[in-house]
């Protein structure tokens, strides 16, 4: 498996170049208009992301340039209003917004149908009785040419009574299709009469019992396009097989000044699966809790892990667009996370394992506030009072009572900085049970602000948090929800590479006051470990924070290397 690593800059985007050199050199006969046309049969991914930013940054080329959100809803079985909503939400929140009103292929059933009139008129459409397995089974393969049907010769007349049949319902599923009549000879198999519509008496979310009959893809996606006056029909890969039958629906019916089908490189990323029906897989079966679990790449489940947009639309960009398809080290994605979230996320401090310190020399009663930065480095960003008493929170993590060399953090003699507060050294470790429940510590009274009186050098700096202020919180540890770097590949099922370790779930954890009344969706960087997120579940009774991602960037020092600097 190649996997891409992008270091510095951007490796272009032909797609985008094209763009510009048509619209220099005037060979547009309209408004430059693309399109973003999801089915509505599940969430967007981070894949999809790649498709809203190429489709919607072409569009802006031009002044009057436009994009389109139109609806693939041509198969009422596994659409829903659902997955309609879940997607308007999406591309509006990465900060795009479409040309108009929404759009479906449902709209343009009516036309669609009347154009597959003119087909059979012509000579170029045809209603095929046999059974679905019988056409599969005579369509031959690279080999073999097709065979044709006995119904291959009928006349105009004859099929467009029976396709009229199949609009009012006289026909079963699998009774009857409507099939272009091109070329059974043809070494492009998409050629050799492909299906364009079929009977599925199912309800439609929009158009509920009015259809019974529902055009295929290839048919229905140009067709829409050329009735919107689409001209660049940007697409992944895998649609280049789909190109000459594109075209050729477009030429049959004599579309004056047709779309451009392009075709561009899909993404995909390491430890990560987009396959959709691997992903409804993994939310049907309960591997996960929904679309929108953190762990997820899906949009929704990247925006509750606290992902800001403006680092999806960044990475996209970065990426680039190129004609083939390649892995993208999902440490690059991780790397354009921490970069915004480290410029634009509040500092908190907050302790996931906590334990009491008391410092014995301070009175009872005494509060005081510091003020720490909300943005080291950065003054416009202010600060926030925090609150520091006699009896404190520390990580468990941050003591050890027989420490290495070069332990820097609490132990027995050893001093220590309380982050922007005071210097103390431990004096008594409390247990009960063999287990560590209390440190017991005296504070330097000249060191407030956590400033050495003496200019001794004090090498360790902790985090706390006050223990009469804190607020309790429920923790989420998410990781990555696979172990390997390439789930899909190999004959093993993708399950089978889960990663059991994606989610730890803190109790009891202790945050500062600052975060009384945060809103679900706010972003802050706890200090020492990680930037999080405050879940939608979180309540007046409980803060509830998802762990976005550890402060470690690993791939910087990757790409720093593949660049040989």
């Amino acid at each position: 498996m190649t996997t891409e690593r992008p270091t510095d800059g951007h490796p272009g985007n032909f797609v985008a170049d094209l763009v510009r050199q048509e619209l220099a050199e005037g060979k547009l006969t309209r408004p430059l208009c693309t399109r973003f046309p999801p089915e509505p049969n599940g969430y967007l991914h981070i894949g999809h992301a790649k498709s809203i930013v190429l489709n919607f940054g072409l569009a802006r080329l031009a002044p009057d340039g436009r994009c389109n959100l139109r609806f693939d809803d041509t198969n009422p079985e596994t659409e829903s209003t659902e997955y309609v909503e879940s997607i308007q939400r999406d591309v509006s929140w990465l900060g795009y917004r479409w040309h108009g009103e929404p759009r479906f292929a449902s709209d343009y059933f009516e036309q669609l149908y009347e154009w597959a009139e003119r087909l059979i008129h012509k000579g170029l459409a045809y209603v095929d009785t046999r059974s679905e397995e019988e056409i599969r089974a005579t369509r031959g393969d690279f080999h073999t040419p097709g065979a044709p049907s006995a119904d291959r010769d009928r006349s105009a007349e004859e099929n467009l009574e029976l396709f009229r049949k199949m609009r009012d319902g006289e026909f079963e599923e699998g009774q009857a299709v409507l099939r272009a009549k091109i070329d059974l000879q043809s070494k492009d198999l998409k050629l050799r009469d492909p299906v364009m519509y079929r009977v599925r008496k199912v309800p439609h979310h929009r158009t509920g019992d009015r259809w019974c009959i529902y055009p295929m893809y290839d048919w229905a996606h140009g067709q829409s396009d050329a009735i919107e006056g689409v001209t660049h029909s940007v697409c992944t890969l895998e649609f280049i097989n789909h190109h000459a039958l594109y075209d050729w629906f477009l030429a049959a019916l004599e579309i004056p000044d047709p779309p451009r089908q392009i075709e561009f490189g899909r993404l995909n990323l390491t430890y990560t699966v987009l396959s959709k029906r691997k992903l409804q897989k993994l939310v049907g079966e309960g591997h996960v809790e929904g679309w929108d679990d953190p762990r997820m790449p899906t949009l929704a489940g990247m925006r509750r892990r606290g992902y800001p947009p403006e680092a999806i639309v960044a990475f996209c960009e970065r990426i680039g667009v190129s004609k083939h398809d390649g892995v993208v080290d999902v440490g690059l994605l991780e790397h354009e996370l921490r970069e915004y979230l480290n410029r634009t996320a509040p500092r908190v401090m907050g302790v996931l394992r906590p334990l009491k310190l008391v410092l014995t020399n301070w009175p009872a009663d005494e509060v005081e506030t510091f003020a720490l930065a909300n943005l080291p480095g950065d003054d416009s960003a202010g600060s926030r009072p925090v609150p520091f008493g006699r009896e404190l929170w520390v990580d468990r993590d941050d003591f050890m009572e027989d420490p290495p060399k070069k332990w820097w953090r609490l132990a027995p003699g050893r001093e220590v900085r309380l982050r922007g507060a005071a210097l103390v050294t431990v004096d008594e470790v409390v247990k009960e049970g063999g287990e560590v429940v209390e440190l017991r510590c005296h504070w330097d009274p000249g060191s407030r602000g956590g400033t050495a009186p003496d200019g001794r050098k004090v090498r360790g700096t902790i985090h706390w948090v006050s223990a009469g202020h804190a607020l309790d919180a429920e923790v989420r540890l998410y990781d990555r929800l696979f172990s390997v770097e390439n789930p899909n590949a190999g004959e093993s099922s993708f399950l089978d590479h889960l990663n059991p370790g994606s989610l730890e779930v803190l109790h009891g954890c202790k945050i500062e006051p600052s975060m009384v009344g945060a809103a679900p969706g706010t972003r802050v960087q706890l200090e020492r470990t990680g930037y999080f997120v405050v879940d939608p579940d979180s309540s007046p009774a409980g803060l509830v924070l998802n762990r976005t991602i550890g402060l470690k960037d690993s791939w910087a020092k990757i790409a720093k290397k593949a660049s040989g600097r």
